[in-house]
């Protein structure tokens, strides 16, 4: 399949003052203060664009990024239908097109319990190298400005009634969303430090060829005792290729391995867990997820984080483009609806309201299972027998699925009860 290259701003970007495509890091009239200033052009600084200019196609929208489009990003590359339902409504319908969907998940754990049942809505596995170029070519096409530019510095000024966000001393913008990512500058601006190890995952990513199972295919997901919680995974992509990885806690990784070279004991063990998937040359590369387990809570003012920048990964399952694609447009939305002072806080009660009780059973359900692996073995070994338990562990690991009522005290004095 043929790679999209990013598309050419409208005429309506360009009397903004846009960058044209062969010239991406022109000047984008550096004495104006632009209305909204997103750095990071993943998935979140695209939906904010996105949803941004659908509510304000005259509002001058700039994306900043260190890297050309297309280009790699390190990710388990799965799409699941939730994220499709954001684009949709941000009027982008094809961004999987032409990609295998998946209807089936295979669980497995280390107790020997196994499932593989259909899942409601199929899942889609796409690049990041086609996944995000498309984003960025639908986000120049509704106006946004694209500047290739590395984000060094973010200074809020301005009065309280009219702030002003400077970056790099010479954009500026009457809100900044930082969507750039685990290392956000962005957020180390706001004083907020990075995640703790208990809270960070570190996983690597891989391509090796699908595997011949002579069935429908399946993402799967295989998790392993060593390092507890810890799994490996193979997604099919439709071309051949399986995305493949494995990942664990920070802090499990330093409390077995110590200082052994972390790249080596990831490397190995996806190798040792996966033996007939061996990594295509040179496609193996190690990345930080920041967990929602420890994420930061969202400052009133002009400067709004999203995505991983937010630590908004799930900790059950590492699933971050959904969350990205719809804090994205939720911080977005607040970025041109409400006054710059009181984005901040518009934007963290439009988060809470769509995936604050999701977090905080998430949470709930990630303590419970890092310390006691059999929960995962008995929730496995129902689900292959219960549709809608199979269905609701899905969406809460995939979308924002929550604990049934009856389930979360029973659950939260489990956790109480356990030592440690």
């Amino acid at each position: 399949m043929t790679t999209p290259e990013p598309g050419v701003p409208s005429a309506a970007a360009r009397a903004a003052g846009s960058a044209s495509a062969a010239d991406p890091c022109a000047p984008v009239g550096l004495s104006e203060v632009v209305d909204l200033l997103i750095l990071g052009a993943g998935p979140a600084g695209c939906a904010a664009a996105l949803r941004a200019l659908q509510l304000r196609p005259d509002a001058r929208v700039v994306l900043v990024d260190a890297a050309d489009f297309p280009r790699d990003k390190a990710c388990g590359d799965g799409i699941a239908p939730h994220g499709l339902d954001v684009l949709r409504a941000l009027g982008v319908s094809d961004a999987v097109a032409g990609y295998l969907s998946v209807d089936r998940m295979r669980l497995r754990t280390p107790g020997g319990a196994e499932v593989a049942t259909p899942c409601r809505r199929a899942n889609h596995v796409v690049p990041r190298t086609v996944f995000d170029a498309r984003l960025v070519s639908a986000a120049r096409a509704r106006g946004a400005v694209l500047l290739r530019r590395r984000a060094r510095s973010v200074v809020a000024g301005g009065s309280v009634d009219e702030p002003v966000v400077v970056v790099n001393d010479d954009l500026r913008a009457r809100v900044v969303v930082g969507a750039d990512g685990a290392n956000s500058t962005t957020r180390r601006a706001l004083g907020i430090g990075p995640n703790p190890p208990e809270a960070l995952a570190i996983a690597v990513r891989g391509y090796a060829d699908a595997p011949h199972t002579g069935g429908p295919p399946e993402q799967l997901i295989e998790m392993t005792d060593e390092g507890w919680p810890a799994y490996a995974w193979s997604f099919p992509i439709g071309d051949g290729r399986a995305n493949i990885g494995y990942g664990m806690l920070r802090s499990k990784l330093a409390a077995l391995h110590g200082d052994a070279a972390g790249r080596t004991v990831l490397h190995g063990t996806l190798a040792r867990m996966l033996p007939d998937q061996p990594a295509h040359p040179g496609t193996l590369r190690a990345h930080h997820l920041p967990l929602s387990t420890w994420r930061p809570r969202q400052p009133d003012g002009p400067v709004l984080l999203a995505g991983d920048a937010a630590s908004l990964i799930n900790p059950l399952t590492g699933e971050g483009i959904y969350y990205a694609l719809l804090s994205g447009s939720l911080a977005g939305e607040a970025a041109v609806t409400a006054a710059p002072a009181r984005a901040g806080a518009a934007y963290r009660k439009a988060l809470d309201r769509e995936l604050g009780r999701h977090l905080r059973h998430t949470a709930l359900l990630a303590g419970l299972a890092g310390r006691r692996r059999t929960l995962m073995d008995s929730a496995v070994r129902a689900a292959r027998h219960r549709t809608e338990l199979y269905d609701n562990l899905v969406e809460i690991g995939l979308g924002r699925g929550t604990i049934p009522t009856a389930s979360v005290a029973r659950l939260a004095l489990r956790k109480l009860a356990l030592p440690g």
